[in-house]
C-alpha cells in the first residue's frame, strides 16, 4: 500500500461533478416523498434489516447495522416511526450523536430484493414505555429506542446488489476464507492473557445468550 494521501486530482465544485456524471432523470427527480405512504409501509413491515447513519456535532460520520425479525421497526404515523435499541457492545456511538446531532440516514433491506428503501430525518432517543410492548422478544422490552421523524423517503435502485451479487448464494466465499473477527479484534486490542480462542468463544456466548 502507498503512503500519504493518493487522491491527487480531485472534483471541488457540483458543477464539474454534473459535466462529468450527468443529471438525474425526472422520476429519479421526482420519486422523494416526505411521508411514509402505503407502499413504504409495506417495505418496512418486511425489513429485518437496516443501516443507521448518524454524526456528532462535529460532522464525525458513523454507521450501525440494526436487525430483527421482519417488521421490527413500528410505523406510528405517516411522519414517525420507532426502532427499538437491542443489547449491545455499549459504545452507543449511534446513540450519542443522535443527542448532539439529530440528523439521521437509514437504508432498509429486504431479503432478495435488490430495491432499498431511504429514510432521511430527524432521530429522537425515547424511553417512552408504552410504546414498546409490541416490540417484546422472548419476554423482553427495550429499555429505549430510537424515534425518527420522516423528512424524506424514497426507493434505491438494486444496480450495487446486482453488481455485488449480494443475494446470491453461489457467488459467497468459501466460510473458511473468510476474514476472522476474533483474529481481528485480538490483534485491534492487544488485550493481555486474550486468545483468538478465549475472544471466539465470548463472542459466540454473546450471540447464544445477550441477544435481548
Amino acid at each position: 500500500m502507498k503512503k500519504g494521501n493518493p487522491f491527487l486530482h480531485k472534483i471541488e465544485t457540483e458543477e464539474e461533478l454534473r459535466s462529468m456524471m450527468g443529471t438525474p432523470s425526472e422520476l429519479v427527480k421526482r420519486k422523494a416523498i416526505s411521508y411514509l405512504d402505503q407502499n413504504c409501509v409495506e417495505f418496512i413491515s418486511n425489513s429485518p434489516f437496516l443501516v443507521l447513519s448518524t454524526s456528532d456535532e462535529s460532522g464525525f460520520c458513523d454507521v450501525s447495522p440494526r436487525g430483527d425479525h421482519a417488521g421490527f421497526v413500528q410505523v406510528l404515523s405517516k411522519k414517525y416511526l420507532l426502532i427499538p435499541e437491542r443489547p449491545g457492545n455499549k459504545r452507543m456511538d449511534s446513540l450519542r450523536n443522535i443527542l448532539t446531532n439529530p440528523r439521521i440516514g437509514l437504508l432498509f433491506m429486504i431479503p432478495g430484493l435488490g430495491e432499498t428503501m431511504r429514510v432521511n430525518g430527524k432521530a429522537t432517543v425515547v424511553k417512552d414505555h408504552e410504546l414498546f410492548e409490541e416490540m417484546a422478544v422472548n419476554g423482553k422490552k427495550p429499555l429505549i429506542g430510537i424515534g425518527v421523524e420522516v423528512e424524506e423517503c424514497f426507493i434505491h435502485c438494486a444496480k450495487a446488489f446486482i453488481r455485488s451479487g449480494l443475494w446470491k448464494p453461489d457467488s459467497w466465499p468459501d466460510q473458511t476464507q473468510l476474514p476472522s473477527p476474533a483474529k481481528m479484534l485480538l490483534e485491534h486490542t492487544k488485550l493481555p492473557h486474550a486468545t483468538r480462542e478465549s475472544i471466539q468463544s465470548s463472542l459466540e456466548e454473546s450471540y447464544s445468550k445477550r441477544l435481548y
